[in-house]
């Protein structure tokens, strides 16, 4: 499993999980073996967008991520990730903890689609 985080920042593990997809600065890259993260590197995102089409996606789907956690993500990001084949989680914390939990099996699937793109539009 390769899981891709959403970072506001570069801190890796101990960053909190972004709140935006189409908005994070970072992407936080997980390589998971069995049930413990075997490599984990932190990447710019280079295609954050100030609203209108999602091109973080193809970004991230670049690191031939599997998963995807993230805070909140609108129904454009979604869909592309659907086609992809591509799981996606919402979840707020701490971006170890998050993968903790998806490597539990007790993190839910789906995203709250949001319905606007300026701002922090999730809570």
């Amino acid at each position: 499993m390769k899981i891709g985080i959403v970072l506001g920042d570069s801190g890796g593990l101990e960053s909190e999980v972004c709140s935006h997809f189409g908005q994070c600065s970072h992407f936080l890259i997980v390589e998971v073996d069995g049930k413990r993260i075997s490599k984990s590197k932190v990447v710019a995102n280079d295609a954050q967008h100030g609203g209108g089409g999602c091109q973080a996606v193809g970004e991230i789907l670049k690191h031939g991520v599997t998963h995807v956690i993230a805070g909140g993500m609108g129904m454009g990001a979604q869909q592309k990730f659907a086609a992809a084949g591509v799981k996606i989680f919402g979840f707020s914390g701490k971006a170890k903890d998050g993968v903790a939990k998806l490597i539990a099996a007790s993190l839910a699937g789906g995203i709250e689609p949001c319905q606007e793109h300026g701002g922090d539009c999730h809570h």
